[in-house]
Protein backbone atom coordinates (compact mmCIF):
# COMPACT_ATOMS: atom_id res chain seq x y z
CA UNK A 1 0.00 0.00 0.00
CA UNK A 2 2.68 2.24 0.64
CA UNK A 3 4.54 2.00 -2.54
CA UNK A 4 1.45 2.47 -4.77
CA UNK A 5 1.01 5.41 -2.39
CA UNK A 6 4.29 7.06 -3.11
CA UNK A 7 4.06 6.08 -7.19
CA UNK A 8 0.39 7.51 -7.03
CA UNK A 9 1.92 10.80 -5.78
CA UNK A 10 4.39 10.80 -8.13
CA UNK A 11 2.39 10.72 -11.29
CA UNK A 12 -0.30 13.31 -9.66
CA UNK A 13 3.08 16.13 -9.95
CA UNK A 14 2.76 15.58 -14.21
CA UNK A 15 -1.15 15.38 -13.70
CA UNK A 16 -1.22 18.59 -11.76
CA UNK A 17 1.13 20.37 -13.84
CA UNK A 18 -0.91 19.52 -17.17
CA UNK A 19 -4.46 20.92 -15.11
CA UNK A 20 -2.23 23.94 -13.95
CA UNK A 21 -1.21 24.63 -17.17
CA UNK A 22 -4.71 23.89 -19.04
CA UNK A 23 -6.41 26.24 -16.62
CA UNK A 24 -3.72 28.70 -17.04
CA UNK A 25 -4.66 28.38 -21.29
CA UNK A 26 -8.00 29.02 -20.58
CA UNK A 27 -8.13 32.00 -18.40
CA UNK A 28 -5.22 33.47 -20.75
CA UNK A 29 -7.33 33.29 -23.98
CA UNK A 30 -10.88 34.18 -22.28
CA UNK A 31 -11.72 38.00 -23.55
CA UNK A 32 -11.80 40.62 -20.97
CA UNK A 33 -8.41 42.58 -19.30
CA UNK A 34 -7.60 43.80 -15.64
CA UNK A 35 -7.50 47.28 -16.44
CA UNK A 36 -11.34 47.30 -18.01
CA UNK A 37 -12.26 48.78 -15.20
CA UNK A 38 -10.08 51.60 -14.52
CA UNK A 39 -11.63 54.85 -14.69
CA UNK A 40 -11.46 56.26 -18.36
CA UNK A 41 -9.82 59.43 -17.01
CA UNK A 42 -6.35 57.21 -16.43
CA UNK A 43 -3.97 58.31 -19.53
CA UNK A 44 -3.06 55.41 -21.82
CA UNK A 45 0.41 55.26 -20.81
CA UNK A 46 -0.65 54.95 -16.89
CA UNK A 47 -2.47 52.30 -18.16
CA UNK A 48 0.55 50.34 -19.70
CA UNK A 49 2.54 51.09 -16.61
CA UNK A 50 0.13 49.23 -14.46
CA UNK A 51 -0.42 46.60 -16.89
CA UNK A 52 3.59 46.32 -16.51
CA UNK A 53 3.35 46.31 -13.07
CA UNK A 54 1.22 43.71 -12.56
CA UNK A 55 3.18 41.58 -15.04
CA UNK A 56 0.66 41.60 -18.08
CA UNK A 57 3.47 42.74 -20.18
CA UNK A 58 5.87 39.56 -20.09
CA UNK A 59 4.80 36.42 -22.19
CA UNK A 60 2.25 33.93 -21.27
CA UNK A 61 5.00 31.14 -20.81
CA UNK A 62 7.14 33.39 -18.82
CA UNK A 63 4.03 34.44 -16.27
CA UNK A 64 2.94 30.47 -15.79
CA UNK A 65 6.27 29.94 -15.20
CA UNK A 66 6.73 32.74 -12.79
CA UNK A 67 3.27 31.64 -10.83
CA UNK A 68 4.17 27.53 -10.60
CA UNK A 69 7.84 28.99 -8.80
CA UNK A 70 5.06 30.99 -6.76
CA UNK A 71 2.69 28.77 -5.76
CA UNK A 72 5.53 25.50 -5.42
CA UNK A 73 8.26 27.41 -3.69
CA UNK A 74 7.56 31.03 -2.50
CA UNK A 75 4.58 30.62 -0.56
CA UNK A 76 5.69 27.64 1.51
CA UNK A 77 8.57 29.77 2.22
CA UNK A 78 6.31 31.98 3.82
CA UNK A 79 4.26 29.47 5.42
CA UNK A 80 7.50 27.78 7.22
CA UNK A 81 8.78 31.78 8.00
CA UNK A 82 5.06 32.57 9.63
CA UNK A 83 5.69 29.68 11.71
CA UNK A 84 9.06 28.57 12.68
CA UNK A 85 10.28 32.30 12.40
CA UNK A 86 12.94 31.66 9.58
CA UNK A 87 13.61 33.70 6.80
CA UNK A 88 13.82 31.66 3.74
CA UNK A 89 11.52 33.94 1.76
CA UNK A 90 13.70 36.69 2.12
CA UNK A 91 11.19 39.04 0.93
CA UNK A 92 10.77 37.50 -2.63
CA UNK A 93 7.38 38.17 -4.65
CA UNK A 94 3.99 36.02 -3.98
CA UNK A 95 1.12 36.07 -6.29
CA UNK A 96 -0.36 39.07 -5.59
CA UNK A 97 -4.37 39.50 -6.61
CA UNK A 98 -5.13 41.98 -9.48
CA UNK A 99 -8.14 43.53 -7.11
CA UNK A 100 -7.26 43.72 -4.14
CA UNK A 101 -3.40 44.00 -4.55
CA UNK A 102 -3.20 41.32 -1.61
CA UNK A 103 -1.39 38.24 -1.61
CA UNK A 104 -3.84 35.83 -2.73
CA UNK A 105 -3.67 33.21 0.00
CA UNK A 106 -4.09 35.70 2.70
CA UNK A 107 -7.25 36.84 1.17
CA UNK A 108 -7.74 32.50 0.62
CA UNK A 109 -6.75 32.16 4.62
CA UNK A 110 -9.27 34.68 5.43
CA UNK A 111 -12.30 33.11 3.64
CA UNK A 112 -11.27 29.42 4.39
CA UNK A 113 -13.24 29.73 8.25
CA UNK A 114 -16.42 30.50 6.17
CA UNK A 115 -16.49 27.92 3.62
CA UNK A 116 -15.23 25.30 6.29
CA UNK A 117 -17.97 26.26 9.12
CA UNK A 118 -20.89 26.01 6.37
CA UNK A 119 -19.80 23.79 3.54
CA UNK A 120 -17.63 21.49 5.70
CA UNK A 121 -20.19 21.15 8.23
CA UNK A 122 -22.98 20.53 5.87
CA UNK A 123 -20.96 17.93 4.05
CA UNK A 124 -20.72 15.77 7.41
CA UNK A 125 -24.29 16.10 8.32
CA UNK A 126 -25.47 15.10 4.96
CA UNK A 127 -23.30 11.82 5.02
CA UNK A 128 -24.68 11.44 8.72
CA UNK A 129 -28.37 11.42 7.46
CA UNK A 130 -27.15 9.71 3.81
CA UNK A 131 -25.88 6.55 5.64
CA UNK A 132 -28.54 5.85 8.42
CA UNK A 133 -31.27 6.29 5.57
CA UNK A 134 -29.61 4.60 2.99
CA UNK A 135 -29.02 1.54 5.26
CA UNK A 136 -32.42 1.51 6.98
CA UNK A 137 -33.89 1.72 3.43
CA UNK A 138 -32.56 -1.01 1.71
CA UNK A 139 -33.36 -3.18 4.57
CA UNK A 140 -36.80 -2.66 5.05
CA UNK A 141 -37.09 -1.74 0.97
CA UNK A 142 -40.39 -0.53 -0.67
CA UNK A 143 -41.75 0.53 3.19
CA UNK A 144 -43.15 3.63 4.24
CA UNK A 145 -39.62 4.73 5.07
CA UNK A 146 -38.13 3.67 2.06
CA UNK A 147 -40.90 5.45 -0.35
CA UNK A 148 -40.47 8.57 1.92
CA UNK A 149 -36.84 8.34 1.97
CA UNK A 150 -36.88 7.63 -1.87
CA UNK A 151 -38.99 10.86 -2.32
CA UNK A 152 -37.11 13.05 -0.40
CA UNK A 153 -33.71 12.02 -2.35
CA UNK A 154 -34.79 12.86 -5.78
CA UNK A 155 -36.64 16.16 -4.54
CA UNK A 156 -32.99 16.93 -2.99
CA UNK A 157 -31.27 15.95 -6.00
CA UNK A 158 -33.57 17.62 -8.15
CA UNK A 159 -33.97 21.08 -7.25
CA UNK A 160 -31.58 23.23 -7.74
CA UNK A 161 -29.99 24.97 -4.61
CA UNK A 162 -30.28 28.42 -5.95
CA UNK A 163 -33.76 27.50 -5.75
CA UNK A 164 -34.13 25.55 -2.23
CA UNK A 165 -32.24 28.60 -1.12
CA UNK A 166 -34.16 31.10 -1.95
CA UNK A 167 -36.99 29.48 -0.88
CA UNK A 168 -35.98 29.14 2.50
CA UNK A 169 -35.21 32.64 2.87
CA UNK A 170 -38.35 33.51 1.73
CA UNK A 171 -40.42 31.24 4.18
CA UNK A 172 -37.91 31.12 7.65
CA UNK A 173 -36.23 34.42 7.11
CA UNK A 174 -39.26 37.06 5.26
CA UNK A 175 -42.00 35.32 6.59
CA UNK A 176 -41.18 33.91 9.55
CA UNK A 177 -38.52 35.68 10.87
CA UNK A 178 -36.54 32.72 12.74
CA UNK A 179 -32.89 32.66 10.81
CA UNK A 180 -30.87 35.59 9.05
CA UNK A 181 -31.17 35.72 5.51
CA UNK A 182 -27.72 36.88 5.08
CA UNK A 183 -24.44 35.45 7.16
CA UNK A 184 -22.49 38.21 9.04
CA UNK A 185 -18.84 36.68 8.73
CA UNK A 186 -18.11 39.32 10.74
CA UNK A 187 -19.59 37.74 13.70
CA UNK A 188 -17.35 36.32 16.38
CA UNK A 189 -18.02 33.26 18.81
CA UNK A 190 -16.95 34.19 22.55
CA UNK A 191 -20.14 33.39 24.33
CA UNK A 192 -23.33 31.63 24.34
CA UNK A 193 -25.83 33.90 22.74
CA UNK A 194 -22.73 34.12 19.88
CA UNK A 195 -23.16 30.25 19.55
CA UNK A 196 -26.92 30.69 19.04
CA UNK A 197 -26.33 33.44 16.54
CA UNK A 198 -23.87 31.80 14.39
CA UNK A 199 -26.13 28.33 14.80
CA UNK A 200 -29.01 30.63 13.54
CA UNK A 201 -27.14 31.81 10.62
CA UNK A 202 -25.53 28.24 9.60
CA UNK A 203 -29.00 26.95 9.53
CA UNK A 204 -30.22 27.32 6.13
CA UNK A 205 -26.88 27.28 4.15
CA UNK A 206 -25.92 23.74 5.62
CA UNK A 207 -29.45 22.53 5.18
CA UNK A 208 -29.55 23.24 1.61
CA UNK A 209 -26.61 21.57 0.95
CA UNK A 210 -26.98 18.56 3.29
CA UNK A 211 -29.84 17.80 1.54
CA UNK A 212 -27.84 17.55 -2.27
CA UNK A 213 -25.45 15.57 -0.91
CA UNK A 214 -27.40 13.62 1.81
CA UNK A 215 -29.95 12.85 -1.35
CA UNK A 216 -27.11 11.80 -3.60
CA UNK A 217 -25.17 9.40 -1.28
CA UNK A 218 -28.36 7.65 0.43
CA UNK A 219 -29.19 6.50 -3.15
CA UNK A 220 -25.76 4.98 -3.43
CA UNK A 221 -26.03 3.64 -0.08
CA UNK A 222 -29.33 1.92 -0.90
CA UNK A 223 -28.59 0.53 -4.10
CA UNK A 224 -25.01 -1.07 -2.65
CA UNK A 225 -27.02 -2.41 0.19
CA UNK A 226 -29.77 -4.01 -2.11
CA UNK A 227 -26.83 -5.45 -4.30
CA UNK A 228 -25.21 -7.02 -1.21
CA UNK A 229 -28.14 -8.58 0.62
CA UNK A 230 -28.86 -11.00 -2.29
CA UNK A 231 -25.70 -12.44 -2.33
CA UNK A 232 -24.81 -16.25 -1.30
CA UNK A 233 -22.53 -15.13 1.56
CA UNK A 234 -25.44 -13.32 3.32
CA UNK A 235 -27.91 -16.19 3.08
CA UNK A 236 -24.80 -18.70 4.44
CA UNK A 237 -24.45 -15.94 7.14
CA UNK A 238 -28.24 -16.12 7.99
CA UNK A 239 -28.18 -20.18 7.41
CA UNK A 240 -25.74 -20.47 10.41
CA UNK A 241 -27.99 -19.02 12.66
CA UNK A 242 -26.45 -15.13 12.52
CA UNK A 243 -28.83 -12.12 13.86
CA UNK A 244 -30.23 -9.87 11.24
CA UNK A 245 -28.14 -7.21 12.80
CA UNK A 246 -25.07 -8.73 12.95
CA UNK A 247 -25.59 -10.00 9.01
CA UNK A 248 -26.23 -6.49 8.20
CA UNK A 249 -23.91 -4.47 10.19
CA UNK A 250 -20.85 -6.54 9.97
CA UNK A 251 -21.12 -8.45 6.65
CA UNK A 252 -23.43 -6.51 4.17
CA UNK A 253 -22.11 -3.05 5.52
CA UNK A 254 -18.66 -3.26 4.69
CA UNK A 255 -19.18 -4.57 1.49
CA UNK A 256 -21.77 -1.64 0.33
CA UNK A 257 -19.20 1.08 1.73
CA UNK A 258 -16.87 0.26 -0.67
CA UNK A 259 -18.66 1.75 -3.69
CA UNK A 260 -19.96 4.43 -1.22
CA UNK A 261 -16.55 5.75 -0.10
CA UNK A 262 -16.17 6.86 -3.93
CA UNK A 263 -18.56 8.79 -3.87
CA UNK A 264 -18.12 10.13 -0.15
CA UNK A 265 -14.77 11.02 -1.02
CA UNK A 266 -14.67 12.48 -4.75
CA UNK A 267 -17.78 14.63 -3.30
CA UNK A 268 -15.63 16.70 -0.53
CA UNK A 269 -13.80 18.80 -3.56
CA UNK A 270 -17.07 19.01 -5.63
CA UNK A 271 -19.13 20.28 -2.23
CA UNK A 272 -16.52 23.59 -2.50
CA UNK A 273 -16.96 24.42 -6.47
CA UNK A 274 -21.18 23.75 -6.00
CA UNK A 275 -21.06 25.96 -2.45
CA UNK A 276 -20.47 28.45 -5.46
CA UNK A 277 -24.47 29.06 -5.90
CA UNK A 278 -25.20 28.50 -2.42
CA UNK A 279 -22.46 31.25 -0.71
CA UNK A 280 -23.84 33.86 -3.12
CA UNK A 281 -27.52 33.48 -2.13
CA UNK A 282 -26.47 34.36 1.42
CA UNK A 283 -23.80 36.46 1.21
CA UNK A 284 -21.23 33.43 2.83
CA UNK A 285 -18.27 35.06 2.82
CA UNK A 286 -16.15 32.13 1.27
CA UNK A 287 -14.57 30.71 -1.03
CA UNK A 288 -17.34 29.92 -3.84
CA UNK A 289 -17.63 34.22 -3.80
CA UNK A 290 -14.34 34.89 -3.87
CA UNK A 291 -13.76 32.71 -7.32
CA UNK A 292 -17.20 34.66 -8.25
CA UNK A 293 -15.33 38.21 -7.45
CA UNK A 294 -12.22 36.82 -9.07
CA UNK A 295 -14.17 35.66 -12.41
CA UNK A 296 -15.77 39.05 -12.69
CA UNK A 297 -12.92 41.20 -12.16
CA UNK A 298 -10.48 39.23 -14.03
CA UNK A 299 -8.51 38.38 -11.51
CA UNK A 300 -6.29 35.67 -13.32
CA UNK A 301 -3.84 34.71 -10.57
CA UNK A 302 -7.13 34.67 -7.70
CA UNK A 303 -8.58 32.83 -10.43
CA UNK A 304 -5.90 30.37 -11.60
CA UNK A 305 -5.14 29.73 -7.59
CA UNK A 306 -8.41 28.39 -6.27
CA UNK A 307 -9.10 26.64 -9.35
CA UNK A 308 -5.80 24.79 -9.21
CA UNK A 309 -6.31 24.06 -5.53
CA UNK A 310 -9.87 22.52 -6.14
CA UNK A 311 -7.96 20.37 -8.47
CA UNK A 312 -5.40 19.39 -6.11
CA UNK A 313 -8.31 18.73 -3.51
CA UNK A 314 -9.73 15.98 -6.61
CA UNK A 315 -6.40 14.22 -6.83
CA UNK A 316 -6.13 13.95 -3.23
CA UNK A 317 -9.38 12.75 -2.53
CA UNK A 318 -9.21 10.26 -5.38
CA UNK A 319 -6.08 8.73 -4.04
CA UNK A 320 -7.86 8.85 -0.52
CA UNK A 321 -11.04 6.81 -1.98
CA UNK A 322 -8.32 4.22 -3.71
CA UNK A 323 -6.22 3.66 -0.59
CA UNK A 324 -9.85 3.05 1.44
CA UNK A 325 -10.80 0.67 -1.16
CA UNK A 326 -8.34 -1.59 0.27
CA UNK A 327 -8.80 -0.78 4.03
CA UNK A 328 -12.42 -1.95 3.30
CA UNK A 329 -11.82 -5.12 1.39
CA UNK A 330 -9.43 -7.28 2.15
CA UNK A 331 -9.30 -8.81 -1.31
CA UNK A 332 -8.17 -5.45 -2.91
CA UNK A 333 -4.38 -4.99 -3.09
CA UNK A 334 -2.15 -2.54 -5.02
CA UNK A 335 0.64 -4.46 -5.25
Amino acid sequence: MLTYTIRRLILAVPTLLFIALVIFLLLELAPGDPMAEMPLTIPPEVKEKMREALGLGQPWYVRFYLWLYQFFVVEPQYWIDGLFGTNFADGAQRIISFQSRSPVFNTIAERIPQTLWVVGMSYVVGVLIALPIGIISAVRQYSWFDNFGTFVSMVGFSVPTFFTGVLLIVIFSVNLGWFPSIYDTTLKVDDWPSFVKQLKQMAMPVFVLALYNAAQISRFMRASMLDNLGQDYVRTARAKGMTEKVVVLKHVLRNSLIPVVTVIALGVPQVFGGAIITEQVFKVNGLGQLLIIAIHGNDVPMVLTLTFIFAVLIVVFNLIADILYGVLDPRIRYD
